[in-house]
């Protein structure tokens, strides 16, 4: 059994995220459910500068997790999932069994339980700081992509790529230079060839939509949008 957790971006800013991820889960036939009242995991509150606010949070969650632990979490959020993951083991020694989206996206495919259909498009991808830099994840999302698109990478990928802007309260704090990040990134997204720019955090998402004319799409919309295609396509 899986504990989809959303994250807060997912659950009240871009639901569409969610819904693709959950309409994956059903088609592989993946056994999940997930929380009501689902509590924001800390990350925000660790990455502001609350600490203190942000480990009481987390010891809450530990409390309302404890029924969990032995189910696999998976999240949409590559924040939730360096929180989760690293954080509530670092500083409270308390582990979860954590998976991020592209991971088990990468995994689905290889065990041929979603079958994504080979496109001829390009399309390049944003690494959000969290999943590659923090927590290491660089090449599941890649080897996603490359199973139904062309993958073509800009000048700066992996360990090297631009943030987004969005994360770490840069965008309620300081929004002109939040937007300023995202159209630099957005510029090299353009520069690639690519048609399309798919990443693996909702946060990227959101900031680098409004800062370009380029689709952005999240990485579970851009599988979800591949299966329905196949389906339609079968009807």
């Amino acid at each position: 059994m899986i504990l989809y957790y959303k994250g807060c971006t997912a659950s009240e800013k871009i639901p569409e995220i969610a819904d693709a991820t959950e309409y994956i889960l059903k088609k592989a036939g993946i056994k999940y459910h997930t929380l009501e009242n689902e509590p924001c995991c800390g990350s925000v509150l660790l990455r502001t500068g609350f600490h203190d606010a942000a480990i009481q949070q987390m010891k809450e969650n530990i409390n309302f997790l404890k029924d969990y632990q032995n189910e696999t979490i998976l999240t949409s959020c590559a924040g939730c999932y360096k929180t989760l993951k690293n954080d509530y083991k670092e500083k409270l020694n308390t582990e979860f069994n954590v998976i991020h989206i592209s991971q088990l996206l990468n995994q689905l495919i290889k065990e041929g339980k979603i079958s994504p259909e080979k496109n001829d498009i390009k399309v390049t991808y944003h690494d959000p700081c969290h999943l590659c830099r923090h927590a290491g994840e660089s090449e599941a999302p890649r080897e996603v992509i490359k199973s139904s698109a062309d993958l073509v990478e800009m000048k700066h990928n992996r360990e090297d790529a631009l943030c987004c802007g969005s994360g770490g309260g840069v965008k309620s704090a300081y929004n002109d230079m939040s937007n300023e990040i995202a159209k630099n990134r957005m510029k090299e997204a353009e520069e690639s060839g690519a048609e399309l720019l798919v990443t693996a955090c909702p946060f990227c998402k959101l900031n680098l939509n409004d800062n370009s004319d380029m689709e952005v799409l999240d990485l579970s919309e851009f599988i979800c949008t591949n299966l329905k295609k196949q389906e339609e396509e079968d009807m």
